[in-house]
């Protein structure tokens, strides 16, 4: 029970002694509360002075800034005041010099009126006088005004004819020397740097033999040998009473080469029969081959045309079995085409251009023995066909004989090149015939022109002199009738290089003394 009677009393007293100590804490926070309210009212009135203040310094700060803007925008609208002032000035005296011109031009117009009112009176006063002055010359004269105008025109017009064809023939002369000059310039310079060692080759179509009795083992027994080498090669052999050699006759100049390379060879091995014949003659068109191909690249090479067609190089390689009045076509290709291109490299042409259809303007001559039509149109369908599609390329090879119209620079400058090439001196020949007939054309065309009395060819054809009679043409018919045989020649005929055509208008006065 003691025990039980501690126990309680330490719990009361224990009660006890934690009530008193929460008395004494809520006192103790109390009194801190008290003081903390008190801190806080002081630094409100503190804060709230130094606000004051503060808005005291902002207000102060803005009134200055507004004095000062107020300054200046008044500053800034005295200097616009100013201004305004002077342009109004400046205008008033504008204004006034305007109204002094405006005054001075009304003054000018009133005298320029005054002026055209005089002169409008001295005109019909002149027109009147002019009346009655033209009224008493026809009245003296006999003559009405249009006649007087009829004949006076018809003087002007003969006065005006004869200084037309005297100016006429001053231009052209000069502009023909001076052309003549420059192109002669030109054309020089391109022969000169094209130099060929030899200017016509003709295809060699006679066999040398080392004896007669060669001639009866070619034609072997009842003419076996030769029937064979014929059939073999498509050649006509003609054995006749040439000493020591055979010719072989042929259209096809490729086929004649090579009956000429396998004769050889019989000729040199000595074993001539059937059998030896047809491998002898397909070793020689493999060698034509060769050589064919060998010649085509060469072509292209020297005349500087590189990516052509294969095609189009064996093409070209078959011009060198082919001539054309003795002229090797081969040879005339890579002439041509180094004349074009220095021709156009002179002129400011396409160079380019010019070299390939100067190398391939020929080129159909190659196949115009075995298909119908022209060279030059065979040889622009074959290049087609093959990959030369250049529309200056295709016109300059189909108008370099005049079968189409030139249509660029490049195409006349092969026309040119080509001339040039076959008509230098050698280059080719022309047997008596066709020469003769050259000439006489020249001659009808000359002379079927009316009031021409003669007309003769000279130089070889290269030029036509043509005598008018007087009466029927005067000095500048002359001139056009030159100009119309040109033509008319450049229209009908085909010739190498160029012909002069020379008018000669003759007046002779005759008298006798008595």
């Amino acid at each position: 029970m003691e025990g039980v009677f501690l126990i309680v009393g330490l719990l009361v007293g224990a009660v006890a002694g934690a009530v008193i100590g929460v008395r004494i804490g809520s006192r103790n926070t109390l009194t801190q509360l008290k003081a903390t309210r008190q801190d806080l009212e002081l630094e409100r009135v503190r804060t709230i002075e130094e606000a004051e203040i503060k808005a005291k310094e902002v207000l102060l700060a803005a009134k200055a800034d507004a004095l000062k803007v107020r300054d200046e925008a008044e500053a800034e609208q005295k200097q616009r005041r100013i201004e305004w002032q002077r342009e109004e000035e400046r205008l008033s005296k504008r204004r006034e010099e305007l109204d002094q011109k405006l005054e001075r031009v009304d003054q000018r117009e009133r005298k320029s009126n005054q002026r055209q009112s005089q002169l409008d009176k001295l005109q019909n006063d002149v027109e009147k006088m002019r009346s009655t002055i033209v009224a008493e010359v026809e009245r003296v004269a006999a003559l009405s005004q249009a006649d007087a105008k009829k004949e006076l025109l018809a003087m002007v017009e003969a006065e005006a004819r004869g200084d037309m064809a005297r100016v006429i023939r001053q231009v052209e002369a000069e502009t023909k020397e001076e052309a003549d000059q420059k192109a002669r310039e030109i054309v020089v310079l391109a022969v000169q740097r094209v130099a060929t060692e030899q200017a016509a080759e003709v295809a060699v179509s006679v066999v040398p033999l080392p004896n007669d009795e060669m001639k009866g083992r070619i034609i072997g027994r009842n003419g076996r040998n030769i029937r064979a080498i014929e059939r073999a090669t498509g050649v006509d052999i003609v054995v006749d009473d040439t000493p020591e050699a055979v010719t072989l006759s042929s259209f096809d100049a490729v086929r004649r080469e090579v009956a000429r390379i396998a004769l050889t060879k019989m000729i040199q091995d000595g074993r001539i029969h059937p059998t030896r014949i047809e491998k002898l003659v397909e070793d020689a068109e493999a060698e034509v081959e060769r050589v064919i191909k060998e010649e085509g690249e060469r072509a292209a090479i020297e005349a500087g045309v590189p990516g052509l067609h294969p095609e189009i190089l064996k093409l070209l390689g078959r011009l060198r079995f082919r001539t054309s009045y003795g002229q090797n076509q081969h040879h005339h290709a890579i002439e041509s085409s180094r004349l074009a291109a220095i021709l156009a490299a002179e002129l400011g042409a396409d160079v380019k251009v010019a070299k390939t259809a100067g190398l391939l303007h020929d080129i159909g001559k190659a196949i115009d023995h075995e298909f119908e039509g022209t060279h030059t149109k065979l040889g622009v369908e074959f290049i087609k066909r093959f990959g030369v599609n250049n529309p200056k390329i295709l016109n300059a090879i189909a108008a370099h004989h005049h079968e189409e119209e030139p249509l660029c620079i490049e195409a006349v400058i092969v026309e040119v090149a080509d001339a040039i090439s076959g008509a230098r001196p050698g280059a080719r020949r022309e047997n008596v015939e066709t020469f003769l007939k050259r000439v006489r054309d020249l001659e009808d065309i000359a002379t079927s022109q009316p009031g021409v009395a003669e007309a003769y060819a000279i130089q070889a054809g290269r030029e036509v002199r043509v005598v008018v009679r007087p009466d029927d043409i005067d000095d500048l018919a002359s001139l056009q009738l030159s100009k119309t045989i040109a033509k008319k020649i450049e229209e009908s005929m085909q010739y190498p290089g160029q012909i002069k055509v020379t008018v000669i208008r003759e007046t002779r006065s005759v008298e006798y003394a008595k």
